[in-house]
């Protein structure tokens, strides 16, 4: 049975590397607690250890004062491609042996503080995880016959949770249904049962982390919420017919495929 503990609202995961107050308060005032969860920290032992327990849709290191410790941090960006990185600087900072190692290291955007200011959140966000992860799902539900509106929009919510997991009754909250019509709504007339389709967002999830050197099986199932890396694993035989390992050589329309051959209905 699939662990349903996250909610379709969720939203956007920020992880910060900052020891300057400055930069702390321009971030704070760009991600606010309304719009986004901002988890700053400020040593590179911190960094790994939230981007190896929680889903972080975009990672904002402060390069500012040049240390070791912020360009370890910016080296994990080499290991986790998945994620977006951004460097935070005032302009003076950037001369071409900044931009150079940000470039080298694969660093998704650099941001200067006061000439991007004002944007800054408008910079990142349509480079989060979950942003993309979106998009790369858009027309998917064709693929899985989900042609009625109510099948629709519950996609929608499903999708933007980006791969954590979702409660069915979240979902049926905000549709403005009970969950038990929302159930029997979702699956009428042959089509996937909602949970099936919550678990299969989740695996497509867990396939493009899969794929990210610095994540192994066990970081995949934390990040996303799995009770365990066996529950990974089971999800992955029950949904897609595939063992777990083989996630990393998987795109979403090959789990699409394989789930709609026969593995998109589970028992109430």
């Amino acid at each position: 049975m699939t662990m349903e503990t996250a909610r379709p609202d969720a939203v956007p995961v920020i992880l910060a590397w900052a020891t300057r107050d400055k930069a702390r308060d321009l971030l704070r005032r760009a991600f606010t607690r309304r719009r986004s969860h901002l988890s700053i920290v400020s040593t590179a032992e911190a960094a790994r250890r939230v981007l190896t327990t929680t889903l972080v849709d975009a990672v904002i290191v402060d390069l500012a004062g040049n240390s070791d410790e912020a360009w370890t941090v910016v080296a994990l960006a080499r290991e986790l491609p998945s994620l977006p990185f951004f460097a935070l600087a005032p302009l003076r900072v950037a001369d071409a042996s900044t931009l150079g190692r940000c470039a080298a290291l694969d660093v998704t955007d650099m941001l200067f503080e006061s000439v991007d200011e004002a944007a800054l959140r408008e910079l990142v966000m349509p480079h989060t995880f979950t942003e993309r992860f979106v998009a790369a799902l858009h027309g998917a539900e064709r693929v899985l016959g989900l042609d009625a509106p109510l099948q629709r929009r519950s996609w929608d919510l499903v999708v933007s949770a980006g791969g954590r997991p979702v409660r069915t009754d979240a979902v049926a909250q905000s549709l403005g249904v009970t969950r038990e019509h929302l159930s029997r709504s979702f699956a009428s007339e042959g089509a996937p049962n909602l949970k099936r389709v919550i678990d299969l967002v989740r695996l497509i999830a867990a396939a493009e982390l899969a794929k990210n050197p610095g994540y192994d099986v066990g970081d995949v199932a934390k990040v996303l919420g799995f009770a365990s890396p066996s529950h990974l694993t089971s999800t992955a035989e029950r949904v897609a017919g595939i063992r777990v390992a083989s996630l990393t050589l998987l795109r979403a329309r090959d789990l699409i495929a394989r789930f709609v051959q026969g593995r998109s209905r589970s028992r109430r």
